[in-house]
């Protein structure tokens, strides 16, 4: 029997003990009770430790600052995954307000814990923004989250309540963010299926994940499709296709790209100048890298930091050092 599984047989008035005598309980103490006490949620015993758990909780937290030990993110997941399946959402948020007081950040497993909550309570719309604040924190998306989210989706459309067009790309965000590619796909397909209609951010989200993942050519695509569906590209899109056709040493298309773009009265700023005058420079087409860098302020736009380094850097590779100094 492993040391969770006995912490069936523990009593509170052998935790009570423990710290009457004045043993001194580290953070891994505190951590495997807790999480053995949540792990057998489902009986008597459980639930009655829990709900004494709601009036100790704040007694216990003190006993843990005063012993100089710093409640980790394994011991609030394990209490707010407690009191969400004790139907104490109030007690969670609690919860969750103290864990940010501490300036302990959350992971994937307390997104994972709102996600089930969120669902359980009919609240699809609140996990698919979970989501969404998991991306904006910067946190990787898993396998395990994103299919998750998918039967969130698959629940609204059967419940007649259809995702508008920023819930999908939210989720198409989240499927290129764990390369998987096919999904994304998928459910770009369904948005044509089910009604909304693709925006800007759609497809700008689709090249991106494609240009990560070397597809340029399907990113392309993707442009063109835009085009033909009355879908105006951004200066994101011409971002993302200019990276991954550098990226990729597809420079005539590149150029070609950018001239389009800057035909089409779209303002390009110094970054694209910057990904373009990089790629070329990198291509060892040093000669039209500087032609553009010339041009600059023709078109109403001052070099940066990063034209510099960038022009610096080629002249130098291709051993030209007098240009660069």
């Amino acid at each position: 029997m492993d040391l969770v599984s006995r912490i069936r047989f523990l009593r509170l008035s052998l935790f009570d003990e423990m710290v009457d005598k004045g043993y001194q309980l580290n953070l891994i103490v505190y951590s495997i009770i807790l999480i053995g006490l949540c792990k057998i949620g489902n009986t008597d015993r459980a639930v009655r430790f829990l709900r004494l758990m709601e009036e100790r909780c704040s007694h216990l937290f003190s006993q843990v600052k005063v012993k100089g030990i710093r409640p980790d993110i394994v011991t609030y997941n394990c209490l707010i995954q407690a009191m969400y399946n004790l139907g104490q959402p109030e007690e969670a948020t609690r919860l969750l307000n103290k864990m940010m007081d501490n300036n302990i950040s959350l992971d994937i497993v307390t997104y994972d814990i709102l996600i089930d909550a969120h669902c359980k309570d009919g609240k699809n719309s609140k996990a698919i923004d979970t989501i969404d604040t998991m991306k904006k924190q910067g946190i990787e998306l898993d396998v395990v989250t994103m299919d998750k989210a998918r039967k969130v989706f698959h629940l609204m459309i059967k419940k007649g309540c259809a995702p508008d067009i920023s819930s999908y790309n939210i989720m198409i965000n989240g499927y290129c963010e764990a390369t998987r590619i096919e999904e994304t796909m998928e459910l770009f397909h369904e948005i044509f299926q089910k009604g909304p209609i693709p925006d800007t951010v759609t497809y700008n989200t689709l090249t991106q994940g494609m240009c990560q993942l070397g597809r340029v050519s399907s990113a392309c695509e993707l442009l063109r499709k835009m085009l033909a569906f009355g879908q105006v590209p951004n200066v994101v899109t011409c971002l993302n296709l200019l990276n991954g056709l550098c990226k990729s040493d597809k420079l005539e298309e590149a150029l070609e790209l950018f001239r389009a773009m800057r035909n089409s009265k779209l303002e390009l700023n110094i970054v694209c100048y910057n990904i373009l005058i990089g790629g070329l420079c990198k291509s060892g087409h040093i000669k039209v890298g500087k032609e553009l860098f010339h041009k600059l302020s023709v078109y109403g736009l001052k070099p940066d930091v990063y034209t510099y380094a960038i022009m610096i850097n080629g002249f130098c590779k291709q051993g030209l050092p007098d240009e660069a100094y």
